[in-house]
């Protein structure tokens, strides 16, 4: 049978029972460090803020099931266990990609079970729904529909391409984004302030633009090179500086010459441009490269290559601007 979770979140305070259990001390530093409620959690307002449907659902004391559909640490696996912990619903995880059809019936036997001795809904998270296949995804529908239970489930992938219309039409559809830069640095140093370990260290990060252009929007990403940071930091030394060098050494990543807000930034782009319009494909994939590798917004680049058709190639050919416009929609719409 699945192990039933405590409670636990990603972006904030580590749920004090959850210490104690299974991995202690020994979790990283992501799973020790996370919100136990939805005011604690940064980033997607748009859901969790006053009126946002996530929240409103809470104070209601009934959510529906959804998928949520966002890249990798945006909080998808946290939100869900907030929904959980905030209406005291059993939480029971399976991962797509080991979980097959006789753990969800498993599942959903320990759901009538529960749901017979104590009354207590269940609440089932599937990360990476999409790699369950169309019969595994079917044996999901009948305990949906009955409110034998309440179904969240995780994807990187567009779930209109990789969930199956009949699951689909059973659950509401939420996008999460990728958290921002300020949104990133203030998970950081929340878990710098209140997780014991970094605290008795007095970790001070003098490097944060390059660990947040690191994590491009991924706070997992950002948690988990400052842990890989710390242990290659000088053993007694209070308190502990990560400062570029030990990121580059813990991450085995050195930062590109790439700013994006400053000169290497517009140099970059105009070799870019000018690449194009000598009709240099080596060097235009050359410098998309190097500011894909810098962390710039692959939108910015699409829209870039958008303005360059319209611009510079107009009536010449008229088919590049389309051919333009639909690779910022397919960006727009399925990132890289």
């Amino acid at each position: 049978m699945p192990d039933e979770h405590a409670q636990s979140d990603l972006f904030g305070y580590s749920d004090p029972g959850r210490s104690s259990g299974k991995g202690g001390a020994f979790q990283p530093l992501a799973e020790r460090v996370r919100p136990r409620s939805i005011d604690e959690l940064f980033g997607q307002e748009h859901l969790v803020a006053p009126g946002g449907p996530v929240r409103s659902y809470l104070e209601q004391g009934r959510i529906p099931s959804m998928i949520f559909w966002g890249p990798p640490g945006s909080g998808k696996t946290t939100l869900a266990e907030i929904c959980a912990g905030s209406l005291n619903y059993r939480f029971e995880q399976l991962s797509a990609t080991d979980a097959g059809v006789k753990d969800v019936r498993r599942v959903l036997e320990v759901a009538q079970k529960s749901r017979s001795i104590d009354g207590r809904q269940m609440l089932l998270f599937i990360d990476e729904i999409h790699r369950f296949n169309k019969a595994q995804q079917d044996t999901l529908l009948h305990a949906i529909e009955q409110g034998l239970i309440v179904l969240i489930g995780a994807t990187t992938e567009n779930p209109s391409f990789e969930v199956n219309r009949a699951l689909l039409s059973r659950m509401q559809v939420y996008i999460l984004n990728p958290l921002s830069e300020a949104e990133v640095q203030r998970v950081v140093e929340r878990a710098i302030g209140n997780d014991p370990q970094l605290a008795a260290a007095g970790v001070e990060v003098r490097d944060m633009e390059f660990l947040l252009a690191y994590a491009a929007g991924d706070a997992r990403k950002a948690l988990n090179a400052l842990e890989a940071a710390l242990s290659l930091a000088p053993r007694g030394a209070v308190p502990v500086v990560i400062d570029r060098k030990l990121l580059e050494q813990a991450l085995q990543h050195r930062a590109p010459a790439y700013d994006k807000g400053g000169e290497a930034h517009y140099d970059t782009v105009s070799a870019f441009i000018k690449s194009m319009r000598g009709s240099d494909p080596d060097a235009a994939l050359f410098w998309m490269a190097k500011m894909i590798d810098g962390g710039e917004d692959p939108k910015f680049i699409a829209r870039r290559m958008v303005i360059f058709a319209s611009e510079d190639i107009g009536n010449a050919d008229p088919y590049a601007l389309t051919l333009a416009v639909s690779v910022f929609h397919a960006v727009e719409l399925i990132g890289l």
